[in-house]
């Protein structure tokens, strides 16, 4: 049986997203898969590359063959590279960016929760600065009486 490590479409119109399955060859595009080996989702930016690479390990050593795009997905992994015995390098961008952004967004929640600590520290220290003063003021007002 000859075997494929293609994309199989999913998605609405403009909208598409992929898996990355082995296939017999002979089988339609969104046909049953063997296995899925990972996701592809080029319409986010940047685009999502998710591939098992153990997995597709396997499929190549046994004798799958990757279509052009799932070659260059490979390549962009470093499992291509791994497959023919050179060193293999993840080019592939994008989950470290949206970890750096949620870091991003709670630092800054951290941030304004500790700048109205602080507004709060200093309005009640002048509160309590001010009511001294008060009493003594109103103590001699009535020494004075």
């Amino acid at each position: 049986m000859a075997v494929k490590i293609r994309l199989k479409r999913f998605g609405k119109k403009r909208a598409p997203f992929y898996r990355v399955v082995v296939m017999d060859s002979r089988s339609r595009r969104d046909g049953r898969a063997i296995e899925e080996i990972g996701k592809y989702h080029p319409t986010e930016e940047p685009s999502v590359i998710e591939i098992d690479s153990e997995r597709a390990q396997y499929w190549l050593s046994v004798g799958a063959q990757p279509t052009e795009q799932v070659a260059a997905l490979l390549k962009l992994t470093g499992d291509w590279a791994t497959f023919k015995g050179e060193k293999g390098v993840n080019n592939v961008k994008g989950a470290v960016a949206k970890a750096d952004a949620a870091d991003a967004i709670k630092a800054h929640a951290d941030a304004a929760e500790k700048a109205k600590a602080d507004a709060a520290a200093k309005k009640d220290a002048a509160k309590a600065e001010e009511a001294p003063e008060a009493e003594a003021a109103e103590a001699t007002d009535g020494e004075d009486a």
